[in-house]
């Protein structure tokens, strides 16, 4: 039954989104009341298809690069040569996190321009601490016991890391992956404050002309996205772990 309300959950959403995306005028009716002078209820400056993609764009861009570098520091400070770099590495990571992306934006702009690279530097810097907390508490988890039996079968480092660590840490690894796709799928729409494609634009558009309904329209975009991704990449999660013999099947 649970698994029932589950699937017609994630049906209701993934057709609402797509209702969103493709046929928001099917929805005036809702959005007309939120509206004011007469102001469109619908957003067609530009296609919400294609803010979506470009929003997507940014957030994947930035989480392979987080992930890159997450992973790689946390395999590299839970090595007996690199822990000692482990606080460091830990304040890196949290200053990310914690430095406003606005101030970010702020930064990059003089730099990089206005346009993906500065949100891509934002959302990478925000993307790095759930994904490499993660990590190295999935490398940590593994029992002494299991280390000892590969170094007993022969394994050198490279084998014992890639063949025993990184598998058994993998559903850590994997759920810091997540939490920090759904944080820069919120985070990307400060993006149109400087000019990077994605739905920020619906919002800003909607604060701009006091407009609800296309605040709204947004919002719930971006909040589905989240939702549904965050479900997707759970299942992939689950089915990956049952794979490889960390979950029954």
């Amino acid at each position: 039954m649970k698994l029932v309300v589950a699937n017609l959950f994630r049906l209701a959403a993934l057709a609402l989104l797509l209702i969103l995306l493709f046929r928001t005028e099917w929805l005036s009716f809702l959005f007309t009341p939120l509206t004011n002078n007469n102001a469109p209820a619908v957003y067609t400056q530009n296609s919400l298809a294609s803010l979506a993609a470009g929003h997507l764009q940014l957030v994947v861009g930035s989480i392979v690069c987080s992930a890159v570098l997450a992973v790689a520091g946390g395999i590299f400070v839970t090595r007996q040569s690199g822990a000692d770099f482990l606080p460091l590495s830990r304040a890196i990571a949290n200053a990310g996190q914690t430095f406003p992306p606005v101030a970010v934006l702020a930064l990059a702009v003089p730099a990089t321009g206005f346009g993906a690279m500065p949100t891509l530097i934002a959302l990478f810097l925000y993307g790095l601490l759930p994904i490499f907390e993660n990590t190295v508490a999935g490398l940590k988890q593994v029992s002494p016991q299991v280390l000892d039996a590969a170094d007993g079968m022969g394994m050198n480092g490279t084998q014992r890391l890639f063949r025993v660590e990184l598998p058994l840490a993998l559903p850590l690894i994997l759920e810091g992956l997540k939490v920090a796709t759904v944080i820069n799928i919120g985070t990307a729409t400060i993006g149109s404050t400087v000019a990077a494609k994605g739905l920020g634009e619906v919002i800003i558009a909607g604060l701009i002309s006091d407009n609800t309904a296309f605040i709204l329209q947004g919002g719930l975009i971006v909040g589905l996205m989240a939702v549904l991704i965050y479900d997707a990449m759970g299942l992939v999660e689950g089915a990956i772990t049952r794979r490889i013999g960390l979950r029954p099947a």
